[in-house]
């Protein structure tokens, strides 16, 4: 896939695209179920970008605010750098959290200039370092303040989801791979004080040293919740915390996004668009009492690449 931002030409790794091949071929309106064995469920855990909030658009802008404020300019181009949807739709899917994006696109592009370091490129990792943490911690105040702004919502149905996991005496986690202040700040603004505040883990990318979709952030989560991995249900939007969530031993569900409609989503139990308010779409007693395995997508093949829709 060739990509341009800034008259740069990206391809992204051919792994971040990449599916095993379906034994299966799907051609139309789609339903797969089957039940397996499995342990009882006693943990219900979300990711928060993507799933408890459709956040993409927003943090594309709230970067490009950023490098426009520091006047962030890579290689010979001279424009300060600005990622156009399509290009921050690849990014967001292939690394997981905000500084390893921006050390990806640097690492591949030149580390840029700035007036973080009064117009010259990074001298060492020290500096590289200042320049990232600098960059991130103003988008971060930028992205809350939007966040802030009182017009952003939570998706369809996750409040009603984990109101009805309280209600069955499940234990209650969020796992994000964002930065702790900015999760925090979005928790309290979508979810309240309250649902916030009951939450028996909250888990953000400071607190483990290896990213989704690495799965070390949900084996930490398992552990401070008290349950075991396969007692664990996952709910998720992306490839990256899919392998993660996966890569611990616990069940996921997919509610993708508009970026991430397309991904195939191999071992996830069901994949919708939402979770669904009323009606709900999935439901705490049927994760309890089954494991149903469906896409809810239409018209599509699945591929060696990925899903193509018609």
């Amino acid at each position: 896939m060739q990509l341009n931002a800034n008259s740069l030409q990206f391809r992204a790794p051919a792994r971040a695209f990449a599916r095993p091949r379906a034994p299966w071929a799907i051609h139309g309106p789609v339903s797969r179920c089957s039940t397996v064995a499995h342990a009882a469920m006693k943990a219900l855990i979300f990711d928060c970008d993507g799933v408890i909030l459709e956040s993409e658009d927003l943090h594309r802008r709230a970067y490009n605010a950023t490098f426009r404020h520091f006047e962030v300019k890579c290689g010979d181009n001279k424009r300060v750098v600005d990622w156009d949807e399509t290009f921050y739709d690849m990014l967001q899917n292939t690394v997981g959290g905000g500084k390893p994006k921006m050390r990806w696109y640097f690492a591949r592009n030149g580390w840029p200039t700035s007036n973080v370091l009064s117009g010259r490129v990074p001298a060492s990792q020290e500096e590289q370092d200042h320049l990232i943490d600098t960059l991130q911690d103003w988008k971060t105040d930028k992205y809350q303040q939007m966040i802030g702004s009182g017009e952003v919502e939570a998706r369809p149905g996750v409040l009603r989801l984990m109101d009805e996991a309280r209600a069955a005496g499940l234990k209650l986690g969020v796992c994000s791979a964002a930065t702790k202040s900015s999760v925090v700040a979005t928790l309290k603004a979508l979810l309240g004080e309250g649902r916030f505040g009951g939450l028996d883990c909250f888990l953000a990318g400071d607190d483990v040293a290896q990213k989704k979709p690495d799965p070390q952030i949900y084996r930490v989560a398992a552990e401070r919740l008290g349950v075991s991995p396969g007692e664990c249900v996952v709910v998720e939007d992306s490839m990256i915390g899919l392998q993660a969530a996966l890569g611990a031993g616990m069940r996921c569900i997919i509610t993708y996004t508009p970026s991430t409609k397309s991904q195939a989503f191999p071992g996830a139990e069901r994949i919708v668009c939402e979770l669904g308010g009323y009606p709900a779409m999935i439901t705490v007693k049927e994760l309890q009492e089954r494991r149903i395995v469906q896409d809810d997508r239409v018209n599509f093949d699945v591929t060696d690449t990925g899903i193509f829709f018609s």
